[in-house]
């Protein structure tokens, strides 16, 4: 039996953790400090409880957890990883530029483990679906093949650590700078009272780009808390490109005004207000 350590049992992580629970593996993480809601999502998903040290036992460790936090947890399970005789492979799933990710490499590297830069890209799985697609870089790639026989669906990239962060960058950069920028436009034309004619326009040019944006906006309310860092990953993974790093950044002040309304602002009710139209007739 495949041991697999999922940190941590967020919406993401818990769904990976059920995916491969059901297919064998028993599956590690750490609930202390966490809410009673996130400890009875994690034991649903047959996620069970131990401390950091207990990590070690794991066959692999998948990193699943906020931008922000990515390196403190690497820095925190390093003397772990170091102390262990049997090393797990560590897996960071997190959307991190290419820079971070090689320094999280880098961490997990002078404790002798091996390290798999992997991208998510799709919704958490769910029973019936083949769930999100597990982009995995990196010198070592073998250890992949374990999630692979877990339910995951592990599709290699060449390039070694950073070519699968980049995909994920570049990809969540057309994908939610997308949402961003409708969400922008679609409140402007709001405040100047031309959300209608917007809505009008779009359905008689452009109905595909309406009917995308009737789906993204409502989902993106509850996220907009998570994927203001990610905005400043992509901004920084654009380097030298002033107007691309002006243009995420930017893409994160937005995400981070909505997130701050808390579900219920004029904001958030108006962009509700204009999918909800757009799914009608």
């Amino acid at each position: 039996m495949a041991t697999i350590a999922v940190i941590a049992p967020g919406a993401m992580g818990s769904a990976i953790a059920a995916r491969m629970h059901g297919n064998g593996a028993r599956i590690l993480t750490v609930l202390a400090g966490r809410s009673a809601a996130t400890i009875a999502r994690a034991r649903e998903s047959g996620m069970e409880g131990v401390d950091e040290a207990a990590l070690a036992e794991a066959d692999l460790i998948l990193s699943i957890v906020p931008p922000a936090e990515a390196t403190s947890l690497a820095l925190r399970l390093v003397p772990t990883l170091t102390a262990a005789g049997r090393k797990p492979v560590y897996v960071d799933c997190n959307a991190l530029n290419v820079v971070t990710k090689r320094n999280v490499a880098a961490l997990i590297d002078k404790a002798g483990a091996i390290f798999i830069d992997a991208a998510i890209i799709g919704a958490p799985p769910k029973a019936g679906d083949e769930g999100p697609r597990f982009y995995v870089s990196g010198d070592d790639l073998a250890a992949s093949v374990a999630l692979r026989e877990l339910g995951l669906d592990v599709r290699p990239v060449d390039g070694g650590v950073g070519a699968a962060s980049a995909l994920k960058m570049s990809y969540a950069g057309i994908n939610k700078g997308l949402t961003a920028l409708a969400a922008v436009m679609v409140l402007a034309a709001g405040r100047a009272g031309a959300a209608e004619a917007l809505h009008a326009e779009l359905a008689e040019s452009e109905p595909e780009l309406l009917a995308r944006f009737s789906r993204v906006l409502p989902d993106m309310v509850p996220k907009a808390y998570r994927w203001v860092a990610e905005m400043d990953q992509i901004a920084s993974f654009l380097g030298n490109d002033d107007g691309g790093r002006r243009m995420f950044d930017g893409a994160g002040r937005v995400y981070e005004r909505l997130a701050a309304e808390e579900g219920d602002g004029n904001e958030i009710e108006r962009l509700r207000a204009f999918a909800a139209a757009a799914e009608r007739p």
